[in-house]
């Protein structure tokens, strides 16, 4: 039997047992999530204290972007500025999803261990 692989609510890589749920029960349920580690768990949980209804991105989001755009530059730089979308190979464009994805997910993942302090395990 296969199990379910879930997302990491923070920086979105295969959730590793780590979780939370709503115990309280409300009118409007919230969404349980997983985690990849007690870092993320931990930096999701303050998070989620300041702020009841996540819409906009946070300061630590928006700091993950621009360091994920700083390695999409790379990345184009090797391809080709005046390169157009539509020219791009498959291999190209799954490159560029790769790098952005990934640098957004380290510098999320960065912030928890920072917020976290030391490794608890």
């Amino acid at each position: 039997m296969m199990r379910a692989q879930y997302p990491c609510a923070v920086c979105t890589r295969p959730a590793l047992g780590f979780g939370w749920f709503d115990p309280v029960p409300q009118k409007q349920r919230r969404p349980s999530v997983m985690f990849c580690s007690r870092p993320c768990q931990g930096f999701w949980s303050r998070m989620a204290r300041r702020s009841p209804a996540m819409v906009d991105l946070t300061e630590q989001e928006k700091a993950a972007l621009r360091a994920a755009m700083r390695n999409l530059g790379e990345a184009m730089q090797e391809i080709g500025w005046n390169t157009r979308l539509c020219d791009l190979s498959e291999a190209q464009v799954l490159t560029l999803i790769e790098v952005a994805v990934g640098a957004f997910q380290d510098a999320m993942r960065a912030t928890a261990i920072q917020a976290a302090g030391e490794m608890p395990f």
